[in-house]
């Protein structure tokens, strides 16, 4: 195991029951990296001169203080030996993440209510981070670590190999099997072969990996797979370069049922 270096794994925590999932997934990420766990929670509140009782802020301030000690022990629980400190934050959610991002090996974040199909409003907080992030940014599902094995998506897209590159290490780091996966319409396999063919030789260090040619829509088609895989790696973008999530990323954010890595920029250490 490397010996934990500067830049930390981060997990943003806000009290709820899916940032507690995003903790442990961020605890187990960070001793398999080599790397401490930094705990945030960030702080938001009406200054006093504009309404805000100060009582009131102080309540909400140990509030969110009791959500960060809440997390610390949650962590230290499930992974005995992680390196890891808690802090409150002041600033709007966002900002805070970006900012922290841009010094992250990798930012971790709950999942949100998905009650609804559509759920996810664009300026949610979860939305924002993950399509502006600085380095990888995983979402944390279900209450366990799955099984199965690392799943890549690729397009054809440079974010798509720069997933690829990274499943490669993800792979030897947790010497986890890697499928690699490319959705075309019915009749367009022929392409979809090459698509693959040019991914696989662009990324060497990926040995021993398993071809999925899938035929149908793309972002139903690896929700679906996404079932059986233990993480799913994607480029956020896709091809046509959008600015935030492009519509596979964005059905995976929403529907995705294993932990997502949206690999967009590099680690800190990276770059």
């Amino acid at each position: 195991m490397r010996t934990p270096g500067a830049a930390p794994v981060v997990v943003g925590v806000n009290g709820a029951a899916e940032s507690l999932a995003a903790v442990r997934l961020a605890a187990r990420e960070a001793v398999t990296r080599g790397r401490r766990l930094q705990v945030v929670h960030a702080f938001q509140w009406p200054d006093p001169r504009f309404g805000a009782p100060p009582q009131s802020y102080g309540q909400a301030r140990r509030e969110a203080a009791r959500v960060v000690d809440r997390a610390v022990s949650a962590a230290q629980r499930c992974t005995p030996g992680v390196r890891v400190s808690g802090a409150v934050t002041d600033g709007p959610p966002v900002r805070v993440l970006l900012r922290l991002s841009r010094t992250a090996d990798l930012l971790v974040l709950g999942d949100e209510d998905r009650s609804t199909d559509d759920g996810m409003p664009l300026d949610s907080i979860l939305y924002q981070a993950v399509s502006r992030a600085f380095c990888p940014t995983v979402v944390a599902r279900g209450p366990r670590p799955p099984s199965g094995p690392l799943l890549a998506a690729v397009d054809g897209s440079p974010e798509s190999l720069s997933a690829l590159h990274l499943a490669a290490e993800e792979a030897a780091r947790r010497d986890a099997p890697v499928e690699v996966a490319h959705v075309v319409r019915r009749g367009a396999e022929q392409a979809g072969r090459r698509v693959l063919d040019t991914a696989l030789a662009a990324v060497p260090e990926l040995h021993d990996v398993r071809r999925r040619l899938l035929v149908g829509d793309p972002a139903s088609t690896l929700v679906r797979a996404s079932c059986k895989a233990r993480m799913v790696l994607v480029g956020p973008r896709g091809r046509d370069g959008t600015q935030f999530l492009g519509p596979v990323a964005l059905q995976l954010l929403r529907r995705g049922a294993c932990p997502t890595l949206f690999v967009h920029g590099t680690t800190a250490t990276g770059r």
